[in-house]
């Protein structure tokens, strides 16, 4: 026997459950690299009898609960939290035409091919499409299709044979390129800008690209005619407010858009991602269940484990200081804690190895972070604060475990609200945030993380401040510390995230 196992031998694993406390025929136990964790496992509590006797001696007690939940502090990753992250938000995720385990790659017409998978894709072409994880590497990359049909794309470039293609790789719809001067700026015609059709070539209704109001797009790509050439605002980051088959009506944007018919050679692209956010109607909202394994190194026998079973992911912190990694810290709230030792081993299922990818950090992954008051006629209004010195934000379902006679342990998990509040700091600069905080203004916060051609946004739209008193204090800049409070938009959602698989070098 061991005297003693490290930390460093430990491995940490999720596997959605099929149904509470059960897991599915085949689960798959995806991997994650924490940094270190909080309160995991079982708590267990006993009673105690304590009569009146003249010895004066308690009783051995006997074990009357289990509290099962667990913490852990992951780095912020473009890959490897984002099927976790429907957990928090009690919802699915919204991508655009995500197609894994493909039927073929046809190398000699060019097509992708999986019987009945390709239906939100234009028959026309157009679609921007992002390929990943294939075996041969001319099947990766960005692609721009031609044609499509319900069964297959087909793509502007030479793609190389496979009859069986990798079951990990699949393709993604990521944007959209439009046809010669069919994408046009109108920024004078309503109190908001909008992206418009050409009115004689004109010809893609915007509602097939299944834009959801709210979530950020990216216009414009890497070459000169796939952008707007006239007035650089009217690239980059952008919110959508609401979509028609005509117009796409766009409420944030890092400057004030101008009108913009493009030449005639122009193809502008656009791009954008999947969606997650806590959703309005009730049959959108899914709760999923998870089982926690933590692996806690060899007996005599084999791997001996842990599990936190029928676990519901409670709340999440998002940790932003100065200079420094992005971390996020969820917390889970469960209904048992079973341990295995060597000769049970794990339990089984597929066990694919985590995506290396890189941490988010705090200084030059930002490409758009901005705190706002909200308004309905300026996309580009005056920021509160040019620069925060740290950002925390906790997104909470304030969940409880139900308990019950002759169960130890929970029989459920019941959640609350959804909630979203945190804290920041500002360096001040003028007596407008102080008097939102008065005011009690309708403010909004979001920002956009970017790096190796993919990225991350996350928008509160609607919240207020508190505090906000000013901090001075000899010898150092003025500081404004404020406190924010999430509330339900206009839009139906408190909190929204884009995952974007693909994003061009310049927006970066």
């Amino acid at each position: 026997m061991a005297n003693k196992i490290d930390s460093n031998v430990t491995g940490f694993r999720i596997a959605e459950e099929g149904s509470l406390g059960e897991l599915p025929g085949s689960p798959v136990w995806r991997e994650l690299e924490p940094n270190s964790y909080s309160d995991f496992g079982g708590q267990i509590s006993t009673v105690s009898r304590s009569p009146i006797t003249q010895d004066r001696q308690r009783r051995k007690g006997t074990v009357s609960d289990l509290d099962a939940s667990g913490g852990f502090n992951h780095d912020l990753t473009q890959d490897n939290l984002a099927d976790l992250l429907q957990g928090l938000f009690f919802a699915d995720i919204r991508d655009k035409g995500r197609v894994s385990e493909l039927g073929s790659v046809n190398g000699t017409d060019d097509k992708y091919v999986k019987t009945g998978a390709f239906g939100d894709y234009d028959t026309d072409g157009g679609d921007l499409v992002f390929a990943r994880d294939f075996a041969e590497t001319g099947n990766n990359g960005l692609k721009v299709t031609s044609s499509a049909t319900t069964d297959d794309i087909t793509v502007t470039t030479s793609l190389t044979e496979a009859s069986s293609p990798n079951a990990e790789g699949f393709v993604e719809r990521v944007g959209y390129e439009f046809a010669d001067q069919e994408l046009e700026v109108d920024a004078s015609s309503g109190p908001l800008p909008k992206l418009v059709k050409d009115s004689t070539s004109g010809q893609k209704d915007f509602t097939t690209l299944g834009l959801v109001p709210g979530e950020f797009i990216y216009i414009g790509g890497d070459v000169s005619n796939s952008k707007f050439g006239t007035n650089s605002a009217n690239n980059g980051w952008k919110r959508v407010h609401s979509v028609t088959a005509d117009e796409i009506v766009l409420d944030k944007s890092q400057k004030a858009m101008v009108d913009e018919d493009p030449s005639s050679t122009s193809k502008i692209r656009i791009f954008f991602g999947r969606v997650l956010r806590n959703e309005e109607d009730p049959s959108l909202i899914t709760r999923r269940t998870y089982q926690i394994e933590r692996t806690l190194g060899k007996d005599s026998n084999g791997t001996q484990s842990e599990y936190l079973v029928g676990s519901v992911f409670g709340q999440m912190g998002v940790s932003i200081p100065q200079a420094d990694k992005i971390t996020i810290d969820p917390s889970f709230t469960a209904i048992d804690h079973e341990q295995r030792d060597g000769s049970q081993g794990v339990k089984s299922g597929d066990r694919p190895d985590a995506r290396v990818t890189d941490a988010f950090n705090t200084s030059s992954d930002f490409t758009r972070l901005r705190l706002a008051k909200v308004s309905e006629d300026n996309e580009a209004p005056e920021p509160l604060a040019a620069f925060l010195t740290e950002l925390n934000l906790t997104i909470n379902n304030n969940v409880t475990a139900n308990k019950a006679i002759a169960n130890l342990g929970a029989i459920d998990v019941t959640a609350g609200d959804f909630v979203v509040n945190g804290s920041t700091t500002a360096y001040f600069t003028t007596v407008a945030a102080v008097q939102s905080v008065r005011n009690n203004a309708d403010v909004t916060l979001d920002f956009v993380l970017s790096k190796f051609n993919a990225g991350i946004a996350l928008d509160v739209p609607l919240l207020t401040l508190g505090d906000g008193r000013a901090n001075v204090q000899k010898d150092q800049p003025i500081t404004l510390p404020l406190n924010v409070e999430g509330a339900k938009s206009s839009f139906g959602h408190t909190a929204l995230m884009c995952i974007f698989d693909y994003l061009p070098d310049v927006a970066e």
